[in-house]
């Protein structure tokens, strides 16, 4: 009987899980179609805002899909660019160029979502 060996990405989701505590480590994967403007985009926003919010405590992988096609089905991406965050837990997709700085920092669990206020009372704040 063969053991298979494990690949870099369960490596990379291994080496996440066993992170110092002091601060989640973040397993990313962008998939991007060529280097399309939105995906030059996307590629330079979320660098800065993992750079900013995130030194040391994360992994980006970029993936071109017309390099990598065989990652779309294994990743259900059906529109491009989008980010999959892996680590921590909750998985999550976000689709777009990731300029709308406020969405991503909610997507990947880095600030609380604003309650949304059902009341209709426009002025309860005063």
């Amino acid at each position: 009987m063969r053991v298979k060996k494990p690949s870099d990405e369960t490596l990379a989701f291994e080496r996440a899980l066993a992170a110092e505590p002091e601060g989640e480590h973040y397993l990313l994967r962008l998939f991007v179609t060529g280097s399309t403007a939105k995906s030059v985009r996307a590629i330079r926003n979320i660098r800065a805002l993992c750079e900013e919010k995130l030194q040391g405590r994360y992994e980006l992988e970029v993936i071109d899909i017309y390099q990598h096609p065989e990652d779309l089905k294994k990743e259900e991406i059906v529109v491009t660019p989008t980010l999959v965050k892996r680590l921590p837990l909750p998985f999550r997709k976000i689709i777009g160029d990731l300029s709308d700085k406020e969405r991503v920092l909610i997507g990947l669990d880095l600030v609380a979502r604003k309650p949304l206020d059902i009341s209709g009372d426009k002025d309860h704040d005063r």
